[in-house]
């Protein structure tokens, strides 16, 4: 709130202000303070407030009370903010230029070092602010509690669903999040399929597999056949399994031109097996190749 017009209101409540380092305002008891009288009053201020320059004069207790309970600070502010415009309006007459008190009058410094005044109106509307004010003041905590609670009660109200809301919406954007990251997780995996590989996309390493110098394109099913093992050779079980896998299986392995051979020994259950030139150091490198190439695990067969 300005401290302009609490000083008019203190004037016209107490009939006399003193302004420290300035002078002191009377009101004349002749003036009507009541807010409708003043305004069916030409001029109600005209002459009934004097003047008193006395640069020496101090502050009274009083002022700084009002200002306190008009503004609700503690009194230490409020007198700071009263010195602060204290000097203020010192610093202006000093050079020269008037100052306007709002529902007070004006003042200018003249040559002499005095102060002359101009006295202004009364303000009808700083009565009515004062007077509310001060009623305000002196009600009892039951009474401001019966004032305002209906609009404590409308607040309360407004604001008792948003705690709720707020909840479900940090909920609901935790959910969206998840899901989302599970789906881009489920977009970006990239699915396994290792009796469908293609052996060939693989490197080995190390690992000399003769290519044959014919395939019999014509052979969906070929025969069986159980071939020894030369010296230096070891045999590799690529896998077993019933004929129609077996055959199926052999066929694909031939498009990728790996030297593979059937074996069967009841013609249930049928072995696809390849012989490679292998040193006995080497053999578990090269069934990890094989293992990784053919997308299940091979081991050796004596």
């Amino acid at each position: 709130m300005k401290l302009a017009p609490l000083l008019a209101q203190f004037l016209y409540s107490h009939k006399r202000l003193d302004l420290t380092g300035i002078g002191s305002f009377m009101l004349d008891s002749s003036v009507s303070i009541d807010s409708e009288d003043v305004k069916q009053q030409k001029n109600p201020a005209a002459g009934g407030i004097h003047f008193q320059n006395n640069p020496s004069i101090k502050g009274s207790p009083e002022l700084v009370s009002f200002i306190s309970s008009q503004t609700g600070k503690m009194k230490a502010l409020a007198e700071a903010d009263l010195n602060s415009h204290l000097e203020l309006i010192r610093q202006f007459l000093n050079i020269g230029k008037p100052f306007l008190l709002e529902g007070i009058g004006s003042l200018v410094k003249i040559r002499s070092g005095q102060f002359d005044f101009t006295a202004g109106e009364l303000s009808a509307e700083k009565l009515k602010d004062s007077g509310s004010k001060e009623a305000n003041a002196t009600q009892s905590p039951e009474e401001k509690f019966e004032t305002y609670h209906p609009f404590l009660e409308k607040e309360k109200t407004r604001t008792a669903w948003r705690k709720p809301v707020m909840a479900l919406l940090v909920l609901a954007g935790m959910g969206l999040a998840v899901l989302g990251g599970y789906i881009v997780y489920k977009k970006n995996a990239l699915p396994v399929n290792r009796q469908d590989s293609t052996p060939a996309n693989i490197p080995i390493q190390s690992v000399a597999v003769p290519i044959m110098d014919s395939i019999k394109k014509d052979s969906a099913n070929p025969e069986p056949v159980q071939v020894p093992i030369p010296a230096g050779h070891y045999k590799f079980v690529l896998e077993t399994a019933g004929p129609k896998r077996a055959f199926d299986r052999f066929n694909k392995l031939k498009t990728y031109r790996w030297n593979v051979q059937l074996e069967t020994a009841d013609s249930i259950r049928y072995k696809i097996v390849m012989q490679l030139p292998t040193q006995s150091t080497d053999t578990s490198r090269v069934l990890d190749s094989l293992t990784a190439l053919n997308g299940r695990k091979v081991y050796i067969e004596n």
